[in-house]
């Protein structure tokens, strides 16, 4: 992963254009939370304690995908929900995941999933990773996760489906409906966030468990995100469609840009087109 540590002068002119601002009336989504794929989680902790010097929250295991994962809280005034995923594929499970039925809430039928979430079965990025852990993705949340899939779908982006998925934590039961493509993709380079929506439809408050009221401070809080892509204006189009803001998108090679302020300074991670 290519590293910049940056004063902050140099962090504030980083950007060279203005954000996307959420424009659609009908979907809004946000900058839930940043992807960073690991071989193993322990790499991912050494990287982590190394590179922006904490030490990230244990989360949990995804026994649908065979992953697991650690978390620390990013959130500020303009990412209000940000919080850090360092996942990794879970050890036992690396030769054993099997095509398995998940719950597909739109239709309340079961599909196969074959291929695990945020291309971690692709060989190039876990060629990359081997190395050191990259950031790789974005997640985006939304309360109508069927509507902003939908408004993607007229865009000619299909995001996949959305799935069930929960995972136990100390305060309770931590639920969610992700989009997961049948074949893992996170399509543009990883450029385009996948869905999130948090809890039940029939939750008062779906955000109760989410990381950000959950996690302690972690001392690390999320700048910017910017997006290079050889495609920006088809990117930008689906930003529109989904009402995503805080993203700053320009043309160019595929890359997905995070400036964090940290212990050690102002620290930006990139992907680098993976």
């Amino acid at each position: 992963m290519t590293l910049i540590v940056r004063s902050n002068r140099e962090a504030r002119a980083f950007a060279t254009s203005a954000p996307t601002e959420a424009t659609s009336t009908e979907v809004k989504s946000q900058i839930d939370h940043l992807v960073v794929v690991a071989q193993n989680l322990e790499q991912g902790v050494a990287w982590c304690e190394a590179t922006l010097g904490i030490t990230p929250n244990e989360g949990g295991e995804h026994k649908q995908f065979g992953t697991h994962n650690c978390l620390f809280k990013i959130a500020t005034p303009q990412y209000p929900l940000a919080y850090f995923e360092i996942i990794a594929i879970k050890p036992d499970a690396t030769n054993s995941i099997a095509p398995q039925a998940i719950n597909t809430p739109a239709t309340g039928q079961k599909r196969i999933n074959f291929a695990r979430w945020f291309d971690m079965d692709d060989a190039a990025l876990q060629k990359a990773v081997a190395a050191e852990p990259r950031l790789v993705h974005f997640v985006a949340q939304t309360a109508d996760i069927q509507a902003a899939k939908s408004a993607l779908k007229l865009q000619g982006i299909d995001r996949g489906t959305a799935v069930e998925a929960s995972r136990h934590t100390r305060k309770g039961r931590l639920e969610w409906k992700i989009t997961v493509r049948d074949d893992g993709q996170r399509l543009f380079n990883g450029t385009l966030p996948s869905l999130i929506q948090w809890g039940k439809n029939a939750d008062a408050d779906p955000l109760r468990l989410h990381p950000r009221n959950t996690l302690p401070r972690s001392g690390v809080s999320l700048q910017s995100v910017a997006v290079t892509s050889s495609s920006a204006d088809k990117l930008q189009a689906a930003y529109t469609a989904i009402g995503l803001s805080g993203v700053t998108i320009a043309q160019g090679e595929p890359n997905l840009t995070v400036t964090l302020r940290t212990p050690k300074g102002v620290v930006t991670l990139q992907s680098m087109g993976i």
